[in-house]
């Protein structure tokens, strides 16, 4: 009775922040988990000025972030899928996304080789982002687009044919894993605990700045043990994560105390599962799991 998890993320490195400690628990008890990556990042900017390979990075960037993708899939153990797109970049002053980038194909034609990982695959759980694409770059707003496009086309028998047979994803999660709830209960601990830290003025800044967000987590799964491993595949990604950055703002050991979970949203269901819930597994019954 294998549980299948599908994660669905933009580009490498996105695998990385938004999810990585929770790909790591469920890999811990058993869970298949496989990451997509639509894109390949090859129009990233190098956010590490201190980066070791900025010779490579200025010459094949996407040869670089294939090799940065395979040591963050080591640390963390899940499997993974290029879906072979190239990355739209972040278009500035109203620039059109570039011809032929993931963006702008149209989603009949992109959205194929994801409903045959699907069939393929046959997970219970898919894991993508909202809407917004958790910030509006046009790749993280295609790869929700694409992401539930996907996820009922692989359930209908008449369409892609040619890609397997037909399989009905029980749950579909959005990314919710920075929120309001978990800056405010760090910035609590740290006012109880560590007042004179010079931390407590940046989350100071960060909560104001949060606090009118509205909460839409519907699932919290237990990640303390996982921080490390996490931490260690966003540091693979060294194009993009600098050893500064603000990932790296609040130690493991406060997050552990103030907040152990990573947050999801359930977006779509076709099983019942009360909430709040703890588990993207839950209510799916073995059955379902071992099909």
């Amino acid at each position: 009775m294998t549980q299948r998890l599908l994660a669905v993320h933009a580009h490498p490195d996105d695998e990385s922040s938004k999810g990585a400690a929770t790909y790591a628990h469920y890999r811990s008890i058993g869970t298949e988990v496989l990451v997509v990556s639509c894109t390949g990042g090859e129009r990233g900017d190098i956010q590490n000025e201190a980066l070791e390979l900025k010779a490579m990075a200025n010459r094949d960037m996407a040869g670089l972030r294939r090799l940065e993708m395979a040591n963050a899939q080591a640390a963390v153990g899940f499997d993974h899928r290029w879906l072979g797109y190239q990355d739209s970049g972040l278009p500035e002053n109203d620039e059109p996304v570039p011809a032929n980038s993931f963006a702008v194909i149209p989603l009949q034609i992109s959205a194929e080789p994801l409903v045959k990982i699907i069939r393929e695959f046959r997970p219970q759980v898919l894991v993508t982002y909202d809407e917004m694409g958790g910030y509006p770059h046009p790749d993280h707003i295609r790869t929700h687009e694409i992401s539930l496009y996907a996820y009922a086309a692989a359930a209908d028998a008449s369409r892609y044919p040619d890609a397997g047979a037909p399989w009905q994803v029980s749950k579909v999660y959005y990314d919710r894993i920075f929120n309001a709830p978990r800056i405010e209960a760090m910035y609590q601990f740290l006012v109880a605990n560590a007042p004179d830290t010079a931390q407590l003025a940046q989350m100071e800044e960060i909560r104001e700045r949060m606090k009118d967000r509205p909460n839409l987590t519907t699932t919290q799964v237990r990640v303390e043990d996982f921080l490390d491993a996490r931490d260690q595949a966003l540091r693979a990604h060294a194009s993009q994560v600098a050893p500064d950055s603000a990932f790296f703002f609040w130690p493991n050991d406060l997050q552990r105390q103030a907040w152990p979970f990573e947050d999801f949203q359930l977006a779509l269901t076709r099983v019942e599962s009360p909430l709040p819930e703890t588990d993207l597994f839950a209510g799916i019954v073995a059955e379902e799991v071992s099909a």
